[in-house]
């Protein structure tokens, strides 16, 4: 068993997924509401970062909000999106700061599932060689396994994205055991000598417990569940609220 001494430096970092906003105004037409002045109260209201997942059938960021968000965006940019060739060149004109691998479907609702990093990890290699020469730091998004994690680091990842989507389903039965397998793949993480980032299915109660038990994650990506407090309570108290999670 490893015996690893853990020092939290700094608080874990918010960015927060603006998706959710490009639906709601795709599904009336015109721009309402303005994707670009939300991803600006965002960041006033103390959000670190902006995540985008463009994905092929525009049905929600269309290529173009890319494009617009670079020139207002003054915190961290964060794009996700499986690597097609049409994904590698948006992200070789961009430039952003961070890009994280999705191996998602063209189809598909939301995303599931992580790489297989050992069986893609040569595909992943050179696909990162590619992100690196626009400077991005590349996150790789994987299931709490901590094969998967190795061979993300082995083919050159910056950093791993946790999928949470199963801690957040096992944690109402029982949180300690659905954090264990993250804290091990979080483990190799930091043994690999590479950076941690968490995100799906993350919320003001079960986020504080997994930054407990892991409390060197550099960043979390929150969006649906964000933006769905965001209709109770307003979006600057709801980014105030995730930030006091991030802080414990």
């Amino acid at each position: 068993m490893r015996q690893i001494k853990i020092f939290r430096m700094s608080m874990t970092r918010l960015s927060v997924n603006i998706n959710k906003i490009a639906t709601l105004r795709n599904s009336r037409g015109g721009n309402v509401p303005d994707l670009l002045e939300f991803a600006r109260a965002c960041e006033r209201f103390g959000a670190q970062g902006i995540t985008v997942h463009p994905r092929p059938d525009e049905r929600h960021i269309r290529r173009t909000d890319v494009y617009d968000l670079k020139k207002v965006i003054t915190t961290e940019f964060n794009i996700e999106g499986n690597p097609t060739e049409e994904f590698v060149k948006l992200i070789s004109d961009i430039r952003p700061q961070q890009v994280t691998l999705v191996p998602d479907a063209v189809s598909q609702l939301t995303s599931d599932h992580g790489w297989d990093t050992f069986s893609n990890q040569y595909f992943l290699q050179d696909v990162i060689a590619q992100l690196h020469e626009s400077g991005a730091r590349v996150s790789v998004f994987v299931d709490p396994m901590e094969r998967m994690v190795d061979y993300a680091a082995r083919a050159g990842a910056d950093r791993v994205e946790l999928y949470t989507g199963p801690y957040a389903l096992e944690y109402e039965r029982d949180g300690v055991r659905a954090a264990t397998p993250y804290k091990e793949a979080a483990l190799c993480a930091r043994e690999c000598g590479i950076g941690l980032n968490a995100g799906h299915g993350l919320t003001t109660e079960n986020l504080p417990d997994l930054l407990h038990v892991i409390p060197w994650v550099d960043e979390v990506s929150i969006g649906h569940q964000l933006i769905a407090d965001a209709l109770y309570w307003g979006i600057e108290n709801t980014i105030k609220r995730y930030l006091d999670c991030c802080r414990q």
